[in-house]
């Protein structure tokens, strides 16, 4: 379970990433000075606007809170003095909630066209924070296959990706 944040945290992560206006709003409905990131997350996006989330619902919901709330709390970093470093340590976690979220689309979702598309956010992603990591000289996160793909390199490919 995520830890909890106090309110005054919350709202600067909430101006952040909704805007301040939106914020504003959120925190008049939430006045709770013990409201935790996770909490936030969860209500809205488990906030059907015709009722309770469908049971089918449920889980693929559950896996994006998961993935949200992990993203924005990587996200909350202290500023090291390096832009360069921050910035990649700020968007390597927000690529990897896309990936997350991806995936929940993968072992959930039915229209071909998204699912398709969920594997290349997939893949793009991974790309990216490959490429950001590899651009700071840090090492290269460990592969991962999407759920319905597993990995399977050959001796060629796996020389190529460790001493490329």
């Amino acid at each position: 379970m995520a830890p909890a944040f106090r309110f005054s945290i919350v709202s600067n992560v909430i101006a952040l990433a909704i805007g301040a206006s939106a914020a504003s709003a959120y925190l008049t409905s939430f006045p709770d000075a013990s409201q935790s990131l996770a909490d936030y997350i969860s209500a809205i996006c488990t906030t059907r606007t015709s009722g309770a989330p469908l049971a089918a619902e449920t889980p693929f919901l559950a896996e994006n809170v998961s993935a949200m709330t992990k993203m924005m709390i990587d996200m909350g970093i202290r500023p090291s003095g390096d832009v360069d470093f921050d910035f990649v340590a700020m968007m390597a976690p927000h690529h990897q909630g896309a990936i997350e979220m991806a995936q929940a689309e993968l072992r959930y979702g039915h229209n071909e066209t998204l699912l398709r598309l969920a594997q290349e956010i997939i893949v793009t992603q991974q790309q990216e924070i490959a490429a950001m990591r590899l651009a700071l000289g840090e090492p290269l996160p460990p592969m991962a296959a999407a759920p319905d793909q597993p990995i399977s390199l050959s001796a060629t490919a796996t020389e190529q990706i460790s001493n490329p």
